[in-house]
Parts: structure tokens; sequence; C-alpha cells
């Protein structure tokens, strides 16, 4: 593990535990927040002075190389046309170019690797503030179920509080006492009926029975039925 990977887990778990035990979470996620972009920014903004310097260094080691080779052809027209002191000069600026061109070439090659380094490190931050983002964003809505739960208790005290299930209980038994009431003055209205029917049916048998008395004493008396 680098140092660079370690010192960002350490630093990432720290956060972690002081976001659990802060008071106003969102308002320190958005302080870590603040201070996180103004690093990007500045990370890239460094990231761009690099990569200017890094094109820079580029350039001087290109053109070294190529004045290099030029003075090389140089020389070896002088040598060709007799002027060996005109080559020897030549040959001495051809080695102070290609000497430069070491030179700016291994610097070149060292700004690279920082500017490889530079931009993980800017994509890290990137990740991170990601990271926290999702965690503001996470606190919110706990925030506001909290704030919504507060509200419903509040609403719920104003009214009494939830009918508790013993309520409901009582509401059944009274229901069942109204049914069974109503089903009891139903049966006894129809007791009633039979009762009264089964009464005029004997009452009119008991007329019967004395209309036949009276014709039989009518008859005895010499009536005769018209």
């Amino acid at each position: 593990m680098s140092l660079g990977k370690r010192f960002r887990d350490i630093t990432v778990a720290t956060f972690n535990e002081m976001l659990e035990n802060a008071e106003d979470p969102v308002r320190m996620i958005d302080k870590y927040l603040a201070a996180q972009s103004e690093q990007i920014r500045e990370s890239e903004r460094l990231l761009q002075q690099c990569l200017s310097h890094a094109a820079s260094l580029r350039q001087q080691y290109s053109s070294a190389e190529q004045l290099k080779e030029r003075r090389e052809q140089q020389a070896m027209l002088a040598l060709k046309a007799g002027e060996e002191e005109v080559a020897r000069i030549a040959l001495q600026e051809k080695m102070q170019q290609e000497e430069k061109a070491v030179q700016y070439k291994a610097l070149y090659e060292q700004s690279k690797l920082g500017i490889v380094e530079l931009e993980e490190q800017l994509q890290q931050l990137r990740i991170d503030f990601d990271e926290i983002a999702s965690k503001r964003s996470y606190y919110i809505a706990r925030l506001e179920s909290v704030r919504l739960q507060q509200r419903m208790n509040e609403r719920l005290r104003s009214m009494g509080g939830a009918p508790s299930p013993r309520v409901f209980d009582r509401l059944e038994e009274r229901v069942s006492d109204m049914e069974m009431t109503a089903r009891t003055l139903r049966e006894v209205r129809g007791h009633l009926r039979e009762a009264w029917s089964a009464a005029g049916t004997a009452a009119s048998s008991a007329l019967e029975k004395e209309m036949a008395k009276l014709r039989s004493k009518l008859e005895e008396e010499g009536w005769r039925r018209p």
C-alpha cells in the first residue's frame, strides 16, 4: 500500500467518525466539500501549469536534438570542404546541444512522472468529493425523515394519539351487541306473529263449535235452516 493511499484511508476513516458524531452533519459536509472543491481547483491549476511546463521542456529537448543533428551535418560538410576549423566549431556546438538535449529530456521525463502522480491525486480528490457529496444527500434525506416523523408525532398528539387496538375491540363488541339485539327482536316478532296466527285459528275453531251448538239447539226447538 502506497503512503498516499494509506494517508487517504486514514483521512476518510477520521472524517466518517467525525461525521457520525457531528450535531449538524450536513453543515460539516458542506464545509468539507467547500474545502475539497477549492483543493480540486488548485490542483487543476497546478496540473495545467505542469502540463505547460512539460510542453516547454519537450520543446527545449526537441529543439536541442534538431540543432545537434544540424551541427553534425554542417561539420561533415565543412570537413569535406577542407574547413577543419569550421568543422571543429560545428562539432563543439553539436556536443553542447547533445548535452542540452540529454538534460532537457531528463527534466521532461521527470515532469511526466509528476504529472501522472498529480493526475492520480486529482482523480482521487474528485472521487472523494463525489463520495462525500453522496453522504450529504443521504444525511439530508435522513434528516428529512426525522423531521417528517416529528411532524407526524406532533399531529398524532394533537389528535389524542393513534387509536389503540383495545378501541377497535370495544367497537367490535358494541357492533356485535347491536347485531344480536336486532336479531333477537326479529326472532321475537316472528314468534308473536306465529302466536297471533295460532290464536286466531283457535278462536275461529271455537266460534264454529259455538255456532254448531246454537244450530243444534234451534233445530231442537223446531227451527229449520232457510
